[in-house]
């Protein structure tokens, strides 16, 4: 017996071939994607503008994925942490992080990583499998029916997710065929609706696939740089033993974007290894020909794993010596340190671990 395919693993077109395949015109494929991220939507008999025939014949053939009842943790600062446990019973975490004037939600593309960064709570739970395109749009999904279902007075930001960042577990472009579709499901009017502009692709530098994400898809991209020298960055991330720093930033010089757009390099700031005055003019330097801005991120500090945040002075004095170079600089704020929610600390818990919000 086949499998039902599961429809929100299709991008437009993909549901174009899908419906043709079942002997149905093409534009009921548009008309299925229409309803397929409506909230509540759950079954093809809510789906009033196909013929009933269809719909019976949809639901002996196909199926619409969602995530049932994940864990949940909700911080002091407002952040919310997802635990999303999969058709085969892996568990993936997200991020949602309110403000004001925006909902940015932190996504995973894989279960576990396999880049090994030295630093980062992920890396200890070694590399499971890629995320299917489902997988990772039913996590905007679901953080989108939370933030629905939320009183008023409790929420920070607006009743939907706004932004998203692939900075949660794995490596998006170790990923690229599925996020990619993802995208075009996040993106597509009649899906999730979402703009280009308010989605972030993070790669730690996988060099080989960047090009690919430019040509296919006009997010926006930030580099995990994290060091300013080979020698350092071989030590804390081991792709650098495979794309040398310069590697990575003449891809970087390469990249398509608009001529507006900037790539964001991502710093972790780890005390006494990068985070001094050389290092900070070293990172001026070798930035000087490539359109961008720079988040400086004090360490989240992690059990079990050896480094520690820099003092603020410290930062303030490293931001400042790259600011007066001209770049633009911003130290990005630490949200749901309290249920290890914060950059660098997502990992598998236990469900007992988790508690229901």
């Amino acid at each position: 017996m086949n499998p039902k395919t599961d429809l929100r693993n299709l991008t437009q077109d993909e549901l174009v071939c899908y419906v043709e395949s079942l002997g149905q015109p093409a534009f009921r494929a548009r008309q299925i994607m229409s309803w397929l991220y409506r909230p509540g939507i759950t079954d093809f008999s809510q789906m009033t503008d196909l013929a009933k025939d269809f719909r019976r014949l949809l639901a002996e053939n196909a199926r619409i994925s969602q995530f049932q009842d994940p864990l949940i943790q909700q911080s002091q600062d407002g952040c919310v942490k997802f635990g999303f446990t999969l058709d085969d019973g892996k568990l993936i975490e997200s991020v949602l992080i309110p403000e004001p004037d925006r909902n940015t939600l932190c996504v995973s593309s894989q279960v576990g990583c396999a880049m090994n960064c030295s630093f980062c709570l992920t890396a200890t739970m070694g590399f499971t499998r890629n995320l299917t395109p489902s997988e990772i749009v039913n996590q905007v999904c679901a953080a989108g029916d939370f933030l629905r279902n939320a009183p008023k007075s409790k929420r920070i930001g607006p009743d939907r997710v706004t932004n998203l960042v692939f900075m949660g577990m794995g490596e998006p472009l170790n990923n690229l065929d599925n996020l990619i579709k993802a995208i075009s499901i996040l993106t597509e009017q009649r899906g999730l609706d979402m703009t280009n502009r308010r989605i972030t692709v993070s790669t730690c530098g996988i060099v080989s696939k960047m090009l690919e994400l430019g040509e296919k898809t006009d997010v926006n991209l930030a580099i995990s740089l994290h060091a300013v020298d080979d020698t350092t960055r071989n030590s804390l991330m081991p792709v650098n033993n495979r794309y040398s720093l310069e590697e990575l930033l003449q891809a970087c010089r390469d990249y398509p974007m608009a001529k507006r757009k900037r790539i964001m390099f991502e710093y972790i700031l780890l005390h006494g290894i990068n985070d001094s005055d050389e290092n900070a003019y070293e990172l001026a330097r070798i930035l000087r020909d490539i359109p961008c801005k720079i988040n400086l991120l004090p360490y989240n500090e992690s059990p079990g794993l050896p480094y520690k945040s820099p003092s603020r002075n410290r930062v303030f004095a490293f931001q400042k010596i790259v600011r007066d170079k001209g770049y633009s600089v911003f130290i990005r704020t630490s949200r749901g340190e309290d249920i290890s929610a914060a950059c660098g600390q997502l990992a598998k818990q236990k469900e007992n671990e988790v508690q229901d919000a």
